[in-house]
This record gives structure tokens, C-alpha cells and sequence, in this order.
């Protein structure tokens, strides 16, 4: 392409041209003076175990009150642009120390991710795709001009973290039990100031986290108001940032007031489908021409998030229903479904996440009108929702051998 081909295009597209050369970096990059800079290295960890292991509690105690319990250790490692990263360091969980300046706390330069530890009925313990979570973590440090490190490295280094505090925290005698872990990047960089942050640091935390899957009556959702959106094309909203859910926070907080679980955050003049609150969002329906049908809204505008849970739903739906539900990524509006409801064409709905699981949706309301969507016999999932929750329960508790359910090599 032309010099000037290219400039036009990075006028057209200046985001997605900085992200791509963001995430193209190598892992060896080199700092402005031309000196090189240290990749993100998981074998260099060290170790720094406690010798005050906390309470472990049960499940229900943990979950009780308004603080998240957290394991014994955490993993941090710090960045600076002159040096790279530093040598990662497992220690003991406690607080970070920042400067009031800290770029994190004023121009809202964090991002995370979220995936779950599990105790098989095997005896082992597993994380689900670790390595889909790390990729889209490097993403999304790519878009707020946080450091970038490769994937693998952050795996390593949640896999460490695991083996240390898995056998306690997840002991053997608890099958079934999940933790939640929580990787972080922040900019530290103590400078106000509009820029992309000289300094970093990455911690990676283990926590308690409740059951969500199972609401009585399944998930009630109510949608977004009219004055409010939760993401927008050309926006963040495919990068797990927390810029994306502050601003939520009042519109959910209000549809929990009324009685909903969480808001249907509709998109644009026509109202398209877009999430259940923080989760994917999806709808099995028959179509006019009688053929059953998953329908979820696209990543290809990059304004939902491309969530693990959703992909892997898909991806098994595709592979053991062939033939008998068709799967669809497409735009479609909140007045298709509700013309759905009108002619008795609704299935079943159900959400999608790390949180949430597989979580079935019974009730949608939408400006005075309620859609009551069909769930299974005494509140149980419907059928599609039902067997692909089965599905994933089973290779993330080891029921079933597979490639998506990581294990972990723990220390006793």
C-alpha cells in the first residue's frame, strides 16, 4: 500500500491501526534509549510464602458479608518503560501501596479478567481456557495503553498462584467448589496528566465468589432506559476495562429496586440485543420457517465483549446440536423478540459469563410490557440451556476429560 494509502487509512481508522502496532509488539521490546526491556518472564517467579495462612472458610461464610475473601498469596509485577517488567513475585496477599497521582485512579488505565478455579469430582483441580482469558487481557492493555506481555507468561504465573493456594483453599473433600481469579493491570505512573502511563504494575488475586447460575424463577430482566448505553462502536466496549461498568452501575441498581436481576443493555435507534448485564446474551426462538434457532449478537463492530463462557457455549452447540438448532451472530432488535413473544415463538433465554455461568432468563421487561420466556419443568433450565450447562459443568469439574479444562500441578 501507498504512503499516503496508509495515512488516509489511519485517518479512517486511527483506534484500530494504534491497537494493531500495540499488540504486534514483540515480547522483546526495546525502551526509547534503544536498550532492551524485559519481557514478562514467569520462570523468574519467586516465592515469598506466608507465615500467617489465613481462615479458610466455607463457602457460605465466605460469601456472607460485604467484604471478597481472597487467598493466602497474590502475584505482582511491576513495569516501567525504561526497564520492561520486573521479576514477578509471589507473596502474601495484603494491600498495593499507590500515590494519590496514580494514573489508575484519574484516567481510568485498569483492566482485568476473571476465570474460575475448580475442584473436580476427580480430586483435581482446573482452570477453564486460561489461555483465551490471557489473550484477550493483553487486548485489552493493548486499548487503554496499558504494557502488553505475552499470554502464556500471565498463565504460568495464574497456574503458580494456584498450585500454592489450590490444596488449602480448594481442598479434596470439597468437589464442586469454585475460587475466582482476579488478574489485574494498573497504571501506577504518579504524574497527572492525559498520557499513556510510563509505569504498571500486574497482581493476580484468588478469591471467594458466589453462586450465580440459579436465581429462583431464573434471571428477570429489565431493559437499558432510553437516556443510557452501556457501550457503543468505536467505543471499549469488546475490552474488560473497568471504564465499562461504573456508568452501568445506576441503571442496574435501579432494576434491582424494581424487582430484575439486571438490565438488557439495548444498542442504538432500533434497539438491537446486546448483553444481560455484564454477561452475553442469548435467545433460542423458532423461526417462521419453523427451524429452531440461537440467535447472540456479533463481535464483529467490537461493542460486546468477546466473553470465554459465550464462545464456548457456540463452539459445543455448534458441534453436538448440528442439525438440530442452527446458531446464528447476528444484529437483531428488541422488537423482533417481542414480536417472537407475540406469535408464541419464544423457547427459551439464557446469559452467559464467568459470573453468571449459565444462568436461564425467565422474564424480560421492556417500556410497560413483561415477556415471560419458557423455562424448563419446576424452574430448571430449558432444554438448550440445560444440556450446554451440563456440558460445560462437566469438563470444568472433570466429569469429562478435555482440552478446555486446564489442570493444575499442585504443591502439597
Amino acid at each position: 500500500m501507498a504512503p499516503t494509502a496508509i495515512h488516509n487509512q489511519q485517518d479512517v481508522d486511527l483506534t484500530a491501526a494504534a491497537i494493531q502496532r500495540k499488540e504486534a509488539q514483540p515480547t522483546k521490546a526495546a525502551a526509547s534509549n534503544g536498550s532492551a526491556v524485559a519481557p514478562l518472564d514467569a520462570s523468574k517467579l519467586t516465592y515469598n510464602l506466608t507465615k500467617s495462612p489465613r481462615h479458610v472458610p466455607s463457602e457460605a461464610e465466605a460469601n456472607a458479608g460485604n467484604e471478597t475473601i481472597c487467598t493466602d498469596h497474590m502475584v505482582t509485577a511491576v513495569w516501567s518503560a525504561s526497564a520492561g517488567w520486573s521479576t514477578p513475585e509471589l507473596k502474601p496477599y495484603g494491600p498495593l501501596a499507590l500515590m494519590p497521582t496514580a494514573s489508575c485512579l484519574h484516567y481510568a488505565t485498569e483492566c482485568f479478567e476473571g476465570l474460575k478455579a475448580f475442584r473436580g469430582y476427580d480430586g483435581r483441580l482446573r482452570i477453564f481456557r486460561p489461555d483465551r482469558n490471557a489473550a484477550r487481557m493483553r487486548m485489552s492493555a493493548a486499548r487503554i495503553s496499558l504494557p502488553v506481555f505475552e499470554p502464556a507468561e500471565l498463565v504460568k504465573l495464574m497456574t503458580a498462584l494456584l498450585a500454592v493456594d489450590g490444596p488449602r483453599w480448594l481442598p479434596r473433600d470439597r468437589p464442586g467448589s469454585f475460587l475466582y481469579l482476579r488478574p489485574t493491570l494498573i497504571g501506577t505512573q504518579s504524574q497527572l496528566g492525559v498520557q499513556s502511563p510510563k509505569e504498571a504494575m500486574l497482581y493476580i488475586i484468588v478469591s471467594f465468589m458466589p453462586r450465580m447460575d440459579s436465581p429462583p424463577g431464573g434471571m428477570r430482566l429489565h431493559t437499558s432506559p432510553e437516556d443510557m448505553v452501556r457501550a457503543w462502536v468505536g467505543g471499549f466496549g469488546y475490552a474488560k476495562v473497568g471504564a465499562n461498568y461504573g456508568p452501568s452501575l445506576m441503571a442496574t441498581q435501579d432494576a434491582r429496586a424494581r424487582g430484575f436481576h439486571q438490565i438488557l443493555w439495548l444498542y442504538g435507534p432500533d434497539g438491537e440485543c446486546t448483553e444481560a448485564g455484564a454477561s452475553n446474551f442469548f435467545v433460542v426462538w423458532k423461526r417462521r420457517d419453523g427451524k429452531k434457532e440461537l440467535i447472540t449478537a456479533p463481535l464483529d463492530d467490537k461493542l460486546i465483549l468477546d466473553g470465554v463462557t459465550r464462545r464456548s457455549c457456540l463452539d459445543l452447540i455448534r458441534e453436538k446440536l448440528a442439525g438440530e438448532i442452527e446458531v446464528t451472530e447476528r444484529k437483531y432488535t428488541i422488537d423482533e423478540l417481542l414480536e417472537a413473544d407475540s406469535e408464541g415463538r419464544l423457547l427459551e433465554s439464557f446469559a452467559a459469563g464467568t459470573a453468571y455461568f449459565v444462568c436461564p432468563i425467565s422474564q424480560i421487561h421492556h417500556r410497560g410490557r413483561d415477556v415471560s420466556i419458557p423455562m424448563g419443568p419446576e424452574g430448571q433450565p430449558g432444554e438448550v440451556t440445560g444440556k450446554v450447562k451440563g456440558w460445560l459443568g462437566d469438563i470444568m469439574y472433570g466429569r469429562t476429560q478435555h482440552e478446555w479444562g486446564v489442570v493444575i500441578p499442585e504443591k502439597e
